[in-house]
């Protein structure tokens, strides 16, 4: 790894990314034909967190937070902090004070797979944040590493610049020349769900609404009485 840091990349437009975080973690999955998903393993610090922003990337060496440090200084308005490591690190990488820094520069959230610990703090401030692991473990700052390069979380590559947006659901990436088609297709899908929560509440079945019981025939699926009961 040749240590670098890129300055000022490309982000994506910040109405694009607005929106995106508005429609929330599962339609921008599903707008998005169910990819980006950064996996399971990312969970919100404090539940209720949500946030969305274009993507600086981190890549730090394991138990030593350095390249963080780096990246809070190419962080703007409206930017998300995404920090992985070289090789698997559970460690505290993130705690009250990058948080405070972070937040003094508009920066509307941060995810790691790392760990992130002074929980009640943050959690105080109200900064949304999401990690693999908390932990009380500190780091050194001695390993160079890189800032704004593209980063792999979850078998998904993160390029800087890409809409990244988080809830309770996780953290989906979105690439940047994608993002409006996307958010295009996942307006659509809210006004179908609209449409079919009032269906549902109405009583109509899904099995009805989505066209799914030629597939149950199709499978086989047979539909039998239980032993003993009577036919209505």
């Amino acid at each position: 790894m040749n240590p670098l840091v890129v300055v000022d990349p490309p982000r994506t437009d910040p109405a694009l990314v607005a929106e995106l975080g508005e429609l929330g973690v599962a339609t921008v999955h599903e707008a998005a034909g169910k990819s980006g998903l950064l996996g399971s393993g990312l969970r919100p610090v404090w539940a209720g967190a949500r946030a969305a922003g274009s993507a600086v990337t981190v890549l730090c060496g394991p138990g030593d937070n350095l390249m963080l440090h780096a990246a809070v200084e190419q962080a703007r308005a409206g930017d998300l902090v995404v920090l992985t490591t070289t090789s698997p690190s559970s460690d505290g990488f993130v705690g009250e004070l990058i948080v405070t820094a972070l937040a003094a520069r508009g920066v509307t959230g941060l995810v790691t797979t790392t760990g992130v610990r002074d929980v009640a703090a943050i959690t105080q401030l109200g900064f949304p944040a999401w990690s693999r692991h908390i932990s009380a473990q500190g780091t050194l700052k001695a390993t160079a590493g890189c800032v704004n390069v593209p980063v792999v979380i979850g078998g998904m590559v993160v390029h800087p610049g890409d809409a990244v947006v988080a809830d309770d659901d996780g953290v989906v990436c979105i690439p940047r020349a994608l993002a409006a088609q996307v958010a295009t297709d996942g307006r659509a899908r809210v006004q179908r769900e609209d449409e079919a929560r009032q269906a549902f509440a109405r009583g109509e079945l899904g099995l009805d609404r989505y066209g799914l019981r030629p597939v149950l025939d199709r499978l086989g699926v047979r539909y039998v009485r239980a032993a003993g009961e009577e036919p209505r």
